[in-house]
């Protein structure tokens, strides 16, 4: 018997293709033959179809390089000429519009990596194994990332009469930004409304020199003017011109002081042998089971450190009754009711973000990206607790406005 010898491989033998050339070879045949049918329709014929409905003529071809997920496709596509009552025009293709370079995911890849703490040079090398020779320029992140900016001024200047905002948070943070050549701590405004829904809406980014008066005054003033109705209540940290400025815009609405800064405000006045104490109590008061339960928390508060901490007493009588405003609002939302947490955890993400880079380049820049990272979900709003029982909050202001 023979024995059975295997063939050999000649050197013309193909080899054999990878996975990802093959997926490029298909993401190439897919695209052009998308943008002939394309054309097809455009024309009404196909090529060398002679009839009387033909609305152009097929003009050559050409060369395009376009950089996709699996990097750059070098593509064939046609030309043509339409028919138009002034003569004739060139045909432009919807799909490969023309002096396009890189797929729109391409474009999304880049600004999440923005987003996601990248800066030009960290984009760039993020992406250089995706897009593998595809010229990458800092310029061009640079256009890219600034296509952000017209969704900021969109948003900024959007009709806000459709929103019924309930429940208010309003606070305040610091970014460092460079002006003027120089890194400066520049404050921010930022306004989060509660809807019907218990879903939480960002209304308002907003630079400016300071937590004045005048500052969140014209901030609120801007969202009235954009047709934003005063909500049932504003919950806001110690800063008087912001409660001065909430008084003036929206009168009727009720104020819930931040439970969680004035126990720092109280920490800040306090001896430290007394600390643990005066923590214990306060938090009787803010934790009460009732609103008749803070009342009396709060009396025996004043009773027990009237003498011994007279500037802590003075400082929780700063506060007030709006320390209590949450006892009138349904039980399963005080927790979120009571702080301006909801808002703090917003600028603690926006905190994690700019740490990345230590300053931002620009204001502008700033705002773009604080908005972008609420505006694309990665930074995530969720519901407020208890949101079932806004629907309650609702008939009974009704009740006590009619």
């Amino acid at each position: 018997m023979r024995k059975r010898t295997s063939k050999s491989v000649g050197a013309h033998e193909l080899e054999p293709i990878s996975l990802s050339e093959l997926i490029h070879h298909h993401v190439r045949a897919a695209i052009e033959t998308a943008v002939h049918e394309e054309l097809r329709a455009a024309l009404g014929t196909s090529p060398y179809e002679r009839n009387g409905v033909r609305r152009g003529y097929r003009n050559g071809a050409k060369a395009r390089t376009l950089t996709g997920p699996t990097g750059p496709v070098a593509l064939t596509v046609p030309r043509a000429t339409l028919f138009n009552i002034a003569g004739t025009k060139e045909w432009t293709s919807t799909i490969i519009p023309r002096y396009q370079r890189r797929m729109p995911q391409v474009n999304e890849a880049v600004v999440a990596t923005y987003l996601a703490g990248g800066n030009t040079r960290r984009v760039r090398g993020a992406l250089q194994p995706l897009l593998k020779d595809a010229p990458l320029s800092k310029s061009a992140v640079s256009r890219v990332v600034a296509t952000l900016k017209d969704g900021l001024e969109a948003w900024r200047t959007r009709s806000l009469a459709d929103l019924d905002v309930i429940y208010v948070y309003l606070d305040g943070f610091a970014l460092r930004v460079r002006s003027a050549g120089k890194v400066v701590s520049v404050p921010v405004l930022g306004v989060v409304g509660v809807l019907p829904d218990g879903c939480k809406h960002l209304l308002a980014l907003e630079l400016c020199g300071g937590e004045s008066f005048s500052a969140w005054k014209g901030c609120l003033d801007d969202l009235v003017a954009r047709g934003l109705r005063a909500p049932v209540l504003a919950i806001i940290d110690g800063n008087a011109g912001l409660r001065r400025s909430v008084g003036e815009v929206w009168p009727p609405t009720v104020v819930q002081r931040c439970c969680a800064h004035k126990l720092r405000n109280l920490e800040r006045k306090a001896p430290k042998h007394a600390l643990a104490a005066i923590r214990d109590d306060f938090h009787r008061i803010v934790h009460a089971a009732s609103a008749d339960a803070a009342r009396a928390a709060y009396a025996a508060f004043e009773r027990t450190w009237a003498k011994r901490c007279p500037g802590v007493v003075t400082s929780l009588r700063e506060g007030g009754d709006e320390l209590l405003t949450v006892f009138a609002f349904p039980k399963a939302q005080w927790k979120t009711l009571r702080t301006t947490n909801t808002i703090e955890r917003l600028h603690e993400e926006f905190r994690r973000r700019v740490k990345t880079q230590g300053s931002l380049p620009s204001e502008d820049a700033a705002v773009v990206l604080l908005f972008s990272l609420v505006a694309t979900g990665q930074i995530k709003l969720r519901r407020i607790d208890g949101w079932q029982k806004i629907a309650t909050v609702l008939s009974q202001n009704t009740l006590v406005a009619a």
